[in-house]
């Protein structure tokens, strides 16, 4: 699994990061979207799946899914 985040989209709920701290953090000064590890481990796999899930803007993209 490879991420993509779309920071144009990104609307800086930060929701993504309080599901998978490991994998995503936000820019101190807008709130955007940061990916902390595109190729994630398989063990947080699940965690970044709900973060795409749950993302109010659909700014991150799963590819190899």
């Amino acid at each position: 699994m490879r991420i993509e985040a779309d920071e144009a989209k990104c609307v800086a709920a930060g929701q993504c990061v309080v599901v998978a701290p490991d994998v995503f953090d936000q820019r101190n000064d807008d709130g955007i979207v940061v990916v902390l590890e595109e190729m994630p481990d398989p063990r947080q796999h699940d965690a970044v799946r709900e973060a795409a899930a749950i993302c109010p803007a659909a700014a991150i993209r799963l590819v190899g899914e």
